[in-house]
């Protein structure tokens, strides 16, 4: 993606204040997040939903200095920006209700379209259930599927190094953005994923 589709989409995601699906509406209606910046002030005020701040901002057009910490945060070799125009995003994905118009990816964005399954649970776990997540986790690695979990304490935890130690890839879905690991105390396994 060109530097410049990058600042329309994250800017465009800072004017909606994170709304994924006003900014999903946006670029739905004007095929990108681009030509959304391309609008007429009457186009836009037709939209359900968007208000006159949005329409105002928007308006104003794109500005990199709204979204350098972003710009900053992308330049780094293995973070991207995946949004609903790239064909990285996955397929699967698009066909939930309500599915992001865009994702923080650091690392390989191609894993998000492997085949996936999911482990979660409890941030207290017995014993015996980390060992069966771990355990449940490495074989699901060993047949071909990546485990994707929240990076939570626990159960997730316990998902995550059960796929990296069978050598298997493993996604952590963060609500906090790419930049912040949270718990902090997940900092070396978040590097390690």
């Amino acid at each position: 993606m060109s530097e410049s589709a990058q600042i329309c989409w994250l800017d465009l995601h800072r004017i909606v204040a994170g709304r994924p699906a006003v900014l999903s509406l946006l670029v739905g209606r004007f095929g990108s997040a681009q030509a959304v910046f391309a609008a007429s002030r009457r186009e836009l005020e037709e939209l359900p939903g968007i208000s006159a701040a949005i329409v105002n901002d928007v308006l104003e057009g794109p500005d990199p200095c709204h979204v350098s910490k972003e710009l900053d945060w992308l330049a780094q070799d293995d973070a991207f920006l995946v949004t609903f125009e790239d064909g990285l995003y996955p397929r699967a994905l698009r066909e939930i209700p309500d599915p992001p118009p865009l994702m923080f990816v650091r690392g390989n964005p191609a894993v998000l379209s492997r085949p996936q399954i999911a482990i979660t649970g409890s941030r207290n776990p017995t014993q015996a259930g980390a060992d069966n997540a771990h355990e449940f986790a490495a074989a699901l690695c060993q047949a071909g599927l990546t485990v994707t979990s929240g990076l939570a304490l626990g159960i997730d935890a316990c998902a995550h190094r059960g796929a990296l130690a069978a050598s298997g890839a493993t996604l952590a879905v963060s609500g906090t953005g790419a930049d912040r690991v949270y718990p902090s105390r997940h900092l070396e396994l978040a590097h390690e994923i």
